[in-house]
C-alpha cells in the first residue's frame, strides 16, 4: 500500500482489490464531501449514494490506509467501558441509546457484508474475552452480568468451559459474546468502498485535505489538485487526521499495536486452538490478542510499535507467550508483522463534534472500530441528508479537548510495553 509491509502486513497481502481510486484533480460539487476511508468514511459514502446523494470521499493515502486496514479484526460489540457505566458518563437518554446501537452494530457489519456479498473471510462465531487470574474472572462476571441483564447473547464460561474454547489452561475463564465475530479487516474496508463506488459515490485517493473554507452556505475542501463543493463535510479520519482537521486526532493520546501472523500451521494444531473460530483478547492492562485467518494463520497481537528496537523485543516476547499459551507450538515463525496506532480518548468513549456549520466528526473509538465505525457512518449519512436531528443521536455533542501529557503517556506505552515484553514469559 506504501511500500512498507510493517503497516499492513497480512490483511495487505491476502485483501481483494479495491476500487479503482485516483487521485482528485480539477474543481468538483457534491452533496457531501468524506475526509477519510476508513470504516466511518465508506460506510458514510455507501449510505449517502444507496439514497441517491452525490457523496465524494478525500483519502490522504489509500482506501483503509489507517486503522481500517491495519487492526486485528473483532467484530465487537460494546466499548471497553462496562455496559452500566455508559449511562453514568453520558447520561440516561445517550448512555443507554449507544449501548443499544453499539450492541447491535455487529449485524449491521455482517448485514452489509451479505447484501454487497464482500469477501471479507467473515466468521459468525463470536468472540472470547478472555480472564486473566481471579483479577480477570471477576472483571468478565460483571460484564456478564451487565450484558445479559440488557438481555445480549453472552455467556460466561469457567475455567475448564474457558480451556475447551481457547485450548489453552492459562485463563480463569471467558465470556462468549456470540453477537460478535472476526473480519479480514482491510478486505471489508475495501468492500464498503466497492459497494458505495457501485451505488454511485465517489472516492479519490492520494488526495489529502489542505484546507476547508466556508461561503454562501458550502464548504470547499481543497487538496493539492483540486477541491470538492458541497453544503456537508463529514470528517472520518480518526486517528490518522491531518491538515484542517487534525484536532480530531491531537485530542487522542496514540496506543502502538502491533500483530504477527504464522504461517499456516497444521490441522492438528488448528484444531487444538480455538477450535469455534472465535477471535480472542485477555484482561490483561497490556493486553493480547489472537485469532486464525481464513488459511489458518495464528494472528497474534499486542500493545506495542515494531520500531525503534521494539520490534526484536516483541517477536522475541510473541513466541514465548504463544508457547507458555499453547505448549504444542514449540516453533513459531512469522510471516507477516505490522502495527498501527490506536486512538485512545479519557474515557474509553467516542467523541462526536461539530466543528462547524454543517462539519461534523465522530472519533475516538479506543480500538473498537469495525463495527462502531459502520453503524456511526451510517448515522453521520442520515444527518446530512436531514433523516436524523442532532438529537436523536446516540452521541452528545462535545468540544475538541487537549488531554494533559498526551506524549508522555504516548511514550509510556511505547517504551512501557517494551519493558513489559521484555521481561515478559521469561520464567
Amino acid at each position: 500500500m506504501n511500500n512498507d509491509k510493517r503497516t499492513h502486513g497480512l490483511w495487505e497481502a491476502t485483501a481483494p482489490a479495491g476500487p479503482e481510486a485516483v487521485e482528485l484533480t480539477g474543481d468538483i460539487k457534491a452533496d457531501v464531501v468524506i475526509i477519510g476511508a476508513g470504516y466511518t468514511g465508506c460506510s458514510a459514502a455507501l449510505h449517502l449514494a444507496e439514497r441517491g446523494r452525490r457523496a465524494v470521499v478525500l483519502e490522504a493515502v489509500d482506501i483503509g490506509f489507517g486503522g481500517g486496514g491495519r487492526n486485528v479484526g473483532l467484530v465487537n460489540a460494546g466499548l471497553w467501558v462496562m455496559p452500566e457505566e455508559l449511562p453514568r458518563q453520558l447520561g440516561e437518554k445517550y448512555g443507554e441509546r449507544l449501548l443499544d446501537q453499539l450492541g447491535m452494530a455487529p449485524s449491521l457489519v455482517f448485514d452489509i457484508v451479505d447484501r454487497h456479498g464482500i469477501a471479507c473471510e467473515l466468521q459468525r462465531k463470536g468472540t472470547l474475552h478472555c480472564a486473566v487470574g481471579a483479577a480477570g474472572a471477576k472483571e468478565i462476571a460483571e460484564r456478564a452480568k451487565q450484558w445479559q441483564a440488557r438481555g445480549a447473547d453472552v455467556e460466561l464460561l469457567d475455567a475448564d468451559a474457558a480451556r475447551r474454547a481457547i485450548g489453552s489452561a492459562a485463563y480463569t475463564g471467558a465470556l462468549l459474546d456470540r453477537r460478535a465475530g472476526t473480519i479480514q479487516p482491510l478486505a471489508y474496508a475495501r468492500g464498503l468502498a466497492k459497494a458505495a463506488v457501485g451505488a454511485g459515490a465517489k472516492i479519490f485517493c492520494r488526495s489529502p485535505a489542505v484546507s476547508a473554507r466556508s461561503a454562501s452556505g458550502t464548504w470547499t475542501i481543497a487538496t493539492s489538485n483540486g477541491s470538492v463543493t458541497a453544503p456537508f463535510v463529514i470528517v472520518a479520519t480518526d486517528a490518522y487526521a491531518s491538515g484542517p482537521f487534525e484536532g480530531v486526532r491531537e485530542e487522542q493520546v496514540m496506543l502502538p499495536y502491533f500483530n504477527l501472523a504464522s504461517s499456516p500451521l497444521s490441522d492438528n494444531l488448528r484444531r487444538s486452538i480455538l477450535p469455534g473460530r472465535q477471535g480472542a483478547w485477555d484482561t490483561k492492562g497490556i493486553l493480547s490478542s489472537f485469532r486464525f485467518d481464513a488459511e489458518g494463520r495464528l494472528i497474534f497481537g499486542s500493545v506495542g510499535a515494531l520500531r525503534r528496537g521494539g520490534t526484536g523485543i516483541h517477536h522475541d516476547w510473541a513466541k514465548r507467550e504463544l508457547h507458555r499459551l499453547f505448549p504444542q507450538l514449540t516453533e513459531v515463525e512469522f510471516e507477516h508483522e505490522w502495527f498501527g496506532w490506536i486512538g485512545m480518548t479519557n474515557d474509553a468513549i467516542p467523541r462526536f463534534h461539530k466543528h462547524a456549520p454543517n462539519v461534523f466528526s465522530i472519533s475516538g473509538y479506543n480500538g473498537r472500530g469495525i463495527a462502531p465505525g459502520t453503524t456511526m457512518g451510517r448515522d453521520l449519512a442520515r444527518l446530512a441528508i436531514g433523516e436524523m436531528d442532532l438529537e436523536d443521536f446516540s452521541l452528545p455533542l462535545s468540544a475538541l479537548g487537549r488531554p494533559s501529557m498526551r506524549r508522555a503517556r504516548e511514550a509510556l506505552y511505547e517504551f512501557g510495553s517494551q519493558a513489559a515484553h521484555f521481561a515478559g514469559s521469561r520464567f
